[in-house]
C-alpha cells in the first residue's frame, strides 16, 4: 500500500512549527544517491504540480492521473473517478428505498470541491431530483420551489446531490475546522448537505429532510472493473513512455486510446462541469434541477 498526503509538497514543507521551506534540491539529491531515474507520479492535479516543478528542476517525470474528483486536465477521465461514481450511486438507490417508504426527501453530500463531476454523473445515474455543484450557485428559493413542483406531481419522495464544494449565490462554500495535528490547525469542507437542508427547511417547514454524507466511502472499497482497465492501460503507457525517452508528459485517456501530452497542460488549469455543456443540458433534460433558474 503506497503512502500518500496531500499537504506536504516538497516546495513548502510544513516544518513543526509552521513555518515552511523548500527541500525540492534535498528531493531531488536522494533521488540521484537511490540511482532513481525516472519519476511516474500518480495523483491529482496538487501531485501533477509537483511532478512538473520536479521535472524543471532536472527530474524525469511521468505522470499517471488519478483522483476521484475528474478535475485533471488534458486527460478524458482518471481512474478512480468511476468507482467513486458508483458507490454514490449504490448509495442513491438505498436512500430512495427509504426515502420512499417514509415520504422523505433525502439529501446525500458527496465530495467535490471545486468541480461536481461526481455530483453530477452520480446524480443522472442514480435519479436525482436536484443536483447542486459548485460551478452553478443554487438558489434556496428555487430548490424548494423545485421540490415542491416534484412532490405535487404526484410522488411523495425526493432525492438532492449536494457536492461539498457548491454554494448559493452569494454566498460561500460550508468548512468545519480540524483539530491540530502535525500540520497545525485547518479546516476542511464539510456540512454543505446539512447547510441545504436548512435553508429548504425554512422555505418549506413541513418537508420531512434527512441528511447523509457519505464522505470517505466514496475512496475506498473495490474499484469498478472499467477503472481496473484504465489504470493498467495508464499504468503499462506511462512504463512504455519512459522506455521510450519520453521527459515531463501525463498519460492521457483520449478515448479509444492512452497517448502522451505535455504535463503542464494537466496543470494549467482544473477541469471543471461546462455550466453551459451538453451534459448539464442533458440532465435539465431529465427534469433535474439545479436550483438555479
Amino acid at each position: 500500500m503506497l503512502g500518500t498526503t496531500n499537504r506536504c509538497s516538497p516546495f513548502a514543507w510544513r516544518d513543526p512549527d509552521g513555518s515552511t521551506r523548500d527541500r525540492g534540491d534535498e528531493l531531488l539529491a536522494r533521488a540521484e544517491a537511490l540511482g532513481i531515474d525516472v519519476l511516474i507520479n500518480v495523483g491529482g492535479d496538487g501531485s501533477q504540480a509537483i511532478s512538473l516543478e520536479l521535472a524543471r528542476r532536472g527530474l524525469t517525470v511521468i505522470g499517471v492521473p488519478k483522483t476521484i474528483d475528474n478535475d485533471l486536465d488534458a486527460t478524458v477521465e482518471t481512474f478512480g473517478f468511476g468507482t467513486a461514481v458508483q458507490v454514490v450511486t449504490d448509495a442513491l438507490d438505498r436512500l430512495r428505498t427509504t426515502a420512499e417508504s417514509h415520504d422523505r426527501t433525502m439529501i446525500l453530500e458527496v465530495m467535490g470541491r471545486h468541480a461536481g463531476w461526481i455530483a453530477l454523473h452520480s446524480g443522472i445515474a442514480g435519479g436525482a431530483d436536484v443536483i447542486l455543484i459548485p460551478e452553478l450557485p443554487y438558489a434556496p428559493a428555487h430548490v424548494a420551489r423545485d421540490l415542491q413542483r416534484t412532490l405535487a406531481s404526484g410522488r411523495h419522495f425526493a432525492l438532492v446531490v449536494v457536492a461539498e464544494g457548491c454554494a448559493c449565490v452569494g454566498g460561500e462554500v460550508t468548512q468545519r475546522p480540524v483539530a491540530s495535528g502535525r500540520l497545525g490547525p485547518s479546516s476542511i469542507l464539510g456540512g454543505a448537505g446539512q447547510r441545504v437542508a436548512e435553508e429548504i427547511a425554512a422555505i418549506v417547514p413541513e418537508l420531512e429532510l434527512r441528511v447523509t454524507a457519505l464522505g470517505h466511502i466514496q475512496r475506498g472499497g473495490t474499484p469498478t472493473a472499467y477503472d481496473r482497465l484504465l489504470a493498467s492501460r495508464l499504468g503499462v503507457e506511462a512504463v512504455e513512455a519512459a522506455l521510450r525517452g519520453e521527459r515531463t508528459v501525463l498519460v492521457s485517456s483520449q478515448p479509444p486510446d492512452i497517448r502522451t501530452v505535455p504535463l503542464e497542460l494537466a496543470v494549467k488549469k482544473m477541469r471543471a462541469v461546462d455550466p453551459q455543456g451538453q451534459l448539464v443540458a442533458h440532465a435539465r433534460g431529465l427534469g433535474i434541477s439545479f436550483g438555479d433558474a
